[in-house]
């Protein structure tokens, strides 16, 4: 329903900090670093929970108030306006006011209607309202039937073809090359494009993706236009880069022109929107076309719990593909919490129902309504879970809709208190209202507040949770700023619907995986992830199942405590029990096993300074990798653990034959050295040894428990064993 700010644990009206230094108080090392390096191209590997946010809005933040990075020439760039709104807000709240904070289409559309008069002549031709119309006509003039799913998934291809630069002539070549599936004849969907394109200019519209394009096109023809706006922005930040796309990257190399006074932040392993043309390319490929850029990684996760963060790295440690070549190792800072549940019902609605059954309980226990969120694949899901969610009682917002005070309700609540902030003494409804959150509660009355909620749900329900999340902003309001006064309470909220900064609205969080990126509850549902769903059906292409399995990653990473993931055996009550849970949990989940593990990962934290930096020559500050187990892939501190290379409690591949052979060897050598036998080998080496089976000595030496002395004393004799050959000890070297 909202564009909804997620709610955080810190102070909602903090103060903005006394001076420059005190930006940097409560940064951790790694966060700290991004703050202070002003200089020069920088690259924030972040991983989900980090606090990236947290690093760049300070970064901006102590550049300004240090008197390094002048306000106005500061361009910060995002890909939603929620996240464009918070980024704003944090500024404000820290002092660093003037600074743009925008999304690439809000940018480039602002520059696109101050210099179209002069690059063209006349004014901006008008955006497209309903893009799919513009389609159906053109399929109307080709003579083409398309049914409402065809016509929204060549919408979406004329939209992926505009955002990577491919012509209506390279359609057919550029899809193939990229492994789309597309929806029509690949000829066909060329045609459609050529005649949409027609359309727009017979009728003289753009759509959204034409804001970009005609940008980028002036940008490059008019160099007079270039480097006007190079001399207004001079620092440039971009969020969510893993998602930029050809076109938008092609954006902000105009911007830039020569310049290298650019900090992008991202993270591969998040990288969802590859479908509208997002690539993480340029993310991975940053530290090549830029030698000299500082690199810093954040994997300190102040999110969630161990428990959550085990099975997210658990997720990765099983991906394939180059994404997965470089992610991050999250470690939890957060005190331990309960294990994630794992729930198997036998039909889709006995899941809703049963996830609707806990969430009642949770809200009854006291964890708040807005804390808790049920997340799934396809919005074609949502329907189900609002039914359960109605019979059961429990209030519910739909993410998706208008946003917060685009609201009907809110903007009426707001004229409503402007009038009251400005005419209250002569209003009878605040006569016995003692302090602002009761004035707020009695202006709100008379445009549909109640102290309670209204029963079921629905639009009346939507209202009323519109209003309540003013009131409790106006509580919230009160207790930071004790004397503000209902019209402090108005500018507060001019401001925060200049920055689409949201109050929290009471209510369960229904939304698919891709629009929870970015938010965060305590409590968060994962439903339906079985096999066809997570990974979708139609993902068949090894780099389509790794997006599915980033997609997982994703809602897992939503939730801070609890988190909760259950599927169905069958779609509907009676049918066939043929699902299965999705092969993401395999090895994850209890009683399952592991896919083949991967070894490696590019997750240490640290920072890493480039050649040019002002940190001087090339110098590395890492932790050290952790030893991960070769099944789930969790990291491994349990020196027995260590050896096997696996956790103690995940399935083993160990040859037992060899096992037993290498048991009695080791007893004949122990007798002959008058030593124990763990003297000679522990256990748990020989059991590494008969789980790997090490075919040369390379192999051998890499077992954990095979040091130096022991492989020059006994590595021949091993070796032989595992070959299956005959030794005599007798020929021991001493």
């Amino acid at each position: 329903m909202a564009d909804v700010t997620a709610a955080t644990h810190s102070t909602l009206f903090p103060p903005a900090p006394d001076s420059a230094d005190a930006v940097l108080d409560g940064l951790d090392p790694e966060q700290r670093e991004v703050a202070t390096a002003l200089h020069g191209p920088v690259c924030v590997l972040a991983g989900a929970g980090t606090g990236k946010t947290r690093a760049i809005t300070h970064r901006i933040a102590y550049g300004v108030r240090a008197g390094i990075l002048p306000p106005t020439s500061v361009l910060a760039v995002t890909f939603t306006n929620r996240a464009a709104g918070e980024m704003r807000g944090r500024l404000r709240q820290l002092g660093a006011s003037g600074v743009q904070a925008r999304t690439f289409h809000s940018a480039a559309l602002r520059q696109l209607q101050y210099f179209w008069p002069k690059a063209v002549g006349g004014g901006l031709p008008r955006i497209v309202d309903r893009k799919i119309q513009l389609v159906a006509d053109a399929a109307a003039a080709c003579r083409i039937r398309l049914d409402r799913g065809e016509l929204r998934d060549v919408t979406g291809e004329i939209e992926w073809s505009k955002v990577t630069q491919t012509v209506p002539g390279d359609y057919a070549a550029a899809a193939a090359k990229a492994g789309r599936e597309a929806p029509r004849d690949p000829a066909e969907i060329a045609q459609l494009y050529a005649v949409y394109e027609d359309l727009k200019r017979n009728r003289a519209v753009i759509d959204f993706e034409d804001v970009l394009l005609l940008t980028v096109g002036i940008l490059q023809d008019r160099h007079d236009i270039a480097e006007q706006v190079r001399s207004q922005y001079q620092h440039f930040v971009v969020d969510e880069y893993q998602d930029v796309s050809p076109l938008q990257q092609r954006l902000l190399e105009l911007w830039l022109g020569d310049r290298d006074s650019l900090c992008v932040v991202g993270d591969a392993s998040q990288t969802i929107y590859s479908f509208t043309g997002a690539t993480p390319d340029h993310l991975l490929d940053f530290r090549t076309r830029h030698p000299g850029a500082t690199v810093v990684k954040l994997v300190r996760d102040y999110r969630s719990t161990p428990q959550v963060v085990h099975l997210a790295n658990g997720l990765l440690s099983q991906a394939r593909g180059r994404a997965a070549d470089h992610r991050l190792e999250l470690i939890s800072q957060r005190e331990p919490g309960p294990e994630p549940v794992y729930a198997e019902y036998t039909d889709e609605p006995a899941e809703a129902e049963g996830a609707a059954r806990r969430l009642r309980d949770l809200i009854a226990s006291g964890v708040p309504a807005a804390e808790i969120a049920v997340l799934f694949r396809t919005n074609a899901q949502s329907e189900i879970y609002e039914q359960a969610l109605a019979d059961a009682g429990v209030p519910y917002q739909l993410r998706g809709a208008e946003r917060f005070f685009d609201r009907p309700e809110v903007r009426k609540a707001g004229v409503a208190l402007r009038g009251a902030a400005r005419f209250g003494g002569n209003d009878s409804l605040l006569d016995d209202a003692v302090d602002l959150p009761s004035q707020v509660r009695a202006v709100l009355s008379g445009e549909g507040w109640t102290s309670e909620p209204p029963a079921g749900s629905g639009a009346v329900r939507e209202r009323w949770e519109s209003l309540a999340a003013l009131v409790h902003l106006a509580q919230d309001f009160a207790a930071a700023r004790p004397g503000a006064t209902l019209s402090d309470l108005v500018a507060e909220l001019d401001e925060r619907a200049g920055a689409q900064h949201a109050p929290t609205v009471q209510g369960v969080t229904l939304a698919s995986l891709h629009s929870a990126k970015g938010l965060e509850w305590d409590v968060v549902f994962l439903v339906g992830v079985a096999e066809g769903m997570m990974p979708i059906t139609y993902a068949k292409t090894d780099d389509q199942i790794e997006e599915e399995r980033r997609l997982l990653y994703v809602g897992v990473t939503r939730a801070r405590e609890h988190l909760s993931v259950s599927w169905a055996l069958s779609r509907s009550p009676g049918g066939r029990l043929n699902r299965r849970p999705s092969r993401f949990l395999d090895g994850l989940r209890p009683g399952s096993v592991a896919t083949a593990g991967r070894t490696g990962a590019g997750g240490a934290g640290g920072i890493e300074r480039g050649a040019g930096s002002s940190g001087g020559s090339a110098v590395r500050r890492r932790a050290r990798t952790p030893a991960r187990c070769r099944v789930c892939g969790r990291s491994l501190t349990d020196a027995g653990e260590m050896k096997l290379m696996r956790c103690e409690d995940c399935p083993s591949d160990m040859d037992e034959g060899l096992y037993e052979r290498l048991r009695e060897w080791r007893a004949v050598q122990a007798q002959r050295s008058g030593q124990p036998a763990f003297c000679v080998f522990t256990d748990k080496t020989l059991m590494a040894i008969a789980e790997t089976v090490p075919e040369d000595e390379g192999e051998l030496a890499r077992i954990p428990g095979v040091g130096v002395r022991k492989f020059k004393r006994y590595g021949a004799h091993v070796l032989a064993i595992c070959a299956g050959q005959e030794v005599d000890v007798d020929q021991q070297e001493d």
